[in-house]
């Protein structure tokens, strides 16, 4: 099972604050330990919102609205995709993240099969032959 952890945004990462060096080398430790149990597809930080956009679609063309925006608690400083049997192993790894206070959302993917009836068989083989080049090219454990 694929996993989206969302990192949620605070103030200090939406001003645009970096960890201190001691985070930084805690989470890649952490990251380490992710990768070498198999589970981490990817992972970044982002900048904060005033670096980013957004579209808002509905009405003819899409709108711009550039950021910064509004409602911190809406926003995500950073995430990582996991490889996890389920839930409760991915709750289990995430529970070990260096962090101090903050939260973070754990949501499932969609996977190709979920759309079993709706999608033709060939752009679910298509999404699937994705999935496996996504996996095929995460990073992995130089131990």
């Amino acid at each position: 099972m694929r996993i989206m952890v969302i990192v949620k945004a605070n103030a200090d990462s939406e001003a645009g604050a970096l960890p201190d060096a001691g985070m930084i080398e805690r989470m890649a430790e952490f990251n380490n330990r992710l990768i070498e149990a198999g589970m981490m597809l990817d992972g970044a930080g982002l900048q904060a919102s005033s670096a980013g956009a957004r579209l808002r679609f509905g009405e003819g063309k899409p709108l711009v609205i550039d950021g910064p925006f509004a409602e911190t608690k809406e926003l995500i400083a950073g995430y990582w995709v996991i490889q996890a049997r389920d839930m409760a192993d991915a709750i289990a790894w995430m529970s070990r993240a260096p962090f101090a206070d903050g939260e973070i959302e754990l949501r499932p993917f969609i996977e190709p099969e979920a759309f079993d009836g709706v999608a033709t068989p060939e752009v679910i083989a298509q999404e699937q032959g994705w999935r496996e080049e996504q996996l095929a090219k995460a990073p992995k454990a130089t131990a």
